[in-house]
């Protein structure tokens, strides 16, 4: 249960805030009613449990003459009196004390526009809230907090208001046909001055139609997408095999260039002394 409570109000946060521009930390404006549930069902502190309940930081605001409606109710409100002069006090401009419902719905106006969180237990207060566009509405349950979906007449209004910005108003459409008039204006003396210099400069020619359709060139726009042609580029050198020569080299050159290397071994071979045969024997017989 506590899942579908805090998708619900988160569904109900987005509303307005999307819709009427409230914006964190959302600002409550809590009544004596509301002070007092609180403290008995001891949901403390109270700026956690409001926070918990919107999935959003929160600042807490209450009036004089609400304080002053606290006092005049006894002991038995005494500690809720005191709880509520620690918050933050709105300014409701009131010279004398007005009752807590009346001082709340002067405050919030006819389309609240300090964006306030109203905290509340009186039902009545919270019916005729629900008709001002703009105004969520907080109440405690035992120990739980709960926030109000959007009433049938915030969904209309916000409705109503989207057609509204759709459609354009008698200021919008009287500025656009002065300024279509204006350029029309404008298009008929350039043709008539067109005219006049072609019969000056030559009267027989007949007079026609001068005017120049406008081109997008004189925006910086063009008439049409103009895209670039691909040329044919090259091979890519670095993944071409270098060309191999196939040239046959003539069969001549070769011969030649082959006794040639045979000369060239020969003249490198050592010629060693030879001795006679007789010389060889005398050496043998002396020994």
């Amino acid at each position: 249960m506590k899942v579908k409570k805090q998708k619900r109000h988160r569904k109900t946060v987005r509303f307005f805030s999307v819709c009427f521009g409230f914006r964190q930390p959302f600002k409550v404006l809590c009544d004596g009613t509301f002070v007092h549930h609180l403290l008995v069902n001891n949901i403390m502190p109270a700026d956690t449990a409001l926070s918990n309940c919107l999935c959003a930081p929160v600042k807490l605001f209450t009036t004089r003459c609400i304080l002053a409606e606290l006092k005049t109710l006894g002991a038995s409100y005494s500690h809720s009196f005191q709880a509520a002069n620690k918050l933050t006090i709105a300014r409701c401009d009131h010279e004398k004390r007005k009752g807590a419902d009346a001082c709340m719905l002067d405050v919030i106006g006819q389309n609240n526009p300090e964006h306030f969180f109203v905290a509340t237990q009186h039902v009545d207060l919270r019916n005729k809230l629900q008709e001002v566009p703009g105004v969520p509405l907080i109440f405690g349950l035992r120990n739980a907090l709960f926030l109000e979906p959007p009433s049938s007449f915030q969904h209309q209004f916000v409705k109503a208001s989207e057609e509204k910005r759709l459609h354009m108003t008698e200021k919008d459409h009287k500025l656009l046909e002065r300024k279509t008039r204006g350029l029309l204006e404008n298009e008929d003396v350039a043709q008539s001055k067109d005219v006049e210099g072609l019969e000056s400069h030559d009267p027989g020619l007949q007079a026609h139609n001068t005017r120049k359709r406008s081109t997008g060139k004189k925006l910086g726009v063009k008439d049409r997408v103009q895209f670039k042609r691909k040329k044919a580029k090259g091979p890519n050198r670095l993944s071409c095999k270098k060309k191999r020569s196939h040239e046959n080299p003539n069969p001549s050159s070769i011969k030649e260039s082959k006794e040639g290397d045979n000369i060239v071994r020969r003249s490198r071979r050592r010629k060693r002394p030879r001795r006679d045969k007789s010389i060889a024997g005398a050496d043998k017989g002396s020994k």
